[in-house]
């Protein structure tokens, strides 16, 4: 994330993380409330979801998924702290957008504003953020912005939404296509270590070999630096041809 903060000119003084290679963090971690009461964070972020749910949490448990978002709702308040969450969605095309993300609606119905984001057909470095839900205001517009290594995040402004352009939310995802949209944004900016994509892609409960499918799709380049293994995008992988070719 820091590559990311820096281009973007943030102070990376006013951002903290939480380590937990040797313990990993869950919703219901005492670390969360202790963090935002040392740091005074106003703003806390856990992405993805998935990850951070206990061994014996089910996201379809609509019950159990509320406990647990209810207190981290209740320190977030406490400490008044806005909290993100970011989560993926599922493969029906036909529900609505409200619906689709994995697990329990009880996860969508306790947030009080939630937002989606779509690829541009035609150019899939350009995303567009627009409201599916909106409990505290009237829904804003929908918002475009692209995303490459070179320039990072540029903010393109509000925009009509040509759903004839626009990626459509409502298409089936298949764990490979799942797989090359997580290692695209991965890898957008910078190289990445092979270890951590692979951990992000095992995380949302891909296999190796789709994984490896995904990689080979995408014509991802692996080498080694200082001992250990990075993944990079082929070159030219941001020319018109190129992404024409291997965007099927």
């Amino acid at each position: 994330m820091k590559p990311r903060l820096v281009a973007a000119g943030a102070d990376c003084d006013m951002v903290a993380y939480i380590v937990d290679e040797d313990y990993p963090l869950t919703l219901e971690d005492s670390r969360i409330e202790q963090v935002l009461q040392q740091t005074g964070a106003r703003l806390f972020i856990l992405d993805p979801l998935q990850g951070y749910l206990s061994q014996d949490s089910d996201m379809t448990n609509a019950g159990r998924m509320r406990s647990q978002l209810k207190k981290l709702v209740d320190i977030a308040a406490k400490y008044r702290c806005a909290v993100v969450i970011v989560g993926h969605m599922n493969k029906s095309s036909h529900e609505k957008n409200l619906y689709r993300g994995l697990g329990s609606i009880d996860i969508a119905a306790i947030a009080r504003s939630v937002l989606m984001i779509s690829r541009d057909k035609d150019d899939p470095m350009i995303r567009y953020m627009f409201p599916v839900k909106s409990s505290l205001a009237p829904e804003g517009a929908v918002i475009a912005f692209s995303f490459n290594r070179e320039n990072g995040i540029r903010w393109l402004g509000q925009k009509e939404l040509d759903k004839n352009v626009v990626e459509s939310c409502n298409l089936a995802d298949s764990k490979k296509m799942l797989a090359v949209r997580i290692i695209l944004d991965v890898l957008s900016e910078h190289d990445a270590l092979s270890a951590e994509i692979m951990k992000k892609l095992k995380i949302m409960d891909i296999s190796e070999r789709t994984i490896n499918t995904a990689k080979k799709s995408l014509g991802i380049v692996s080498y080694r630096k200082d001992g250990v293994w990075y993944w990079r995008l082929p070159d030219g992988y941001y020319e018109p041809d190129w992404r024409v070719k291997n965007g099927k």
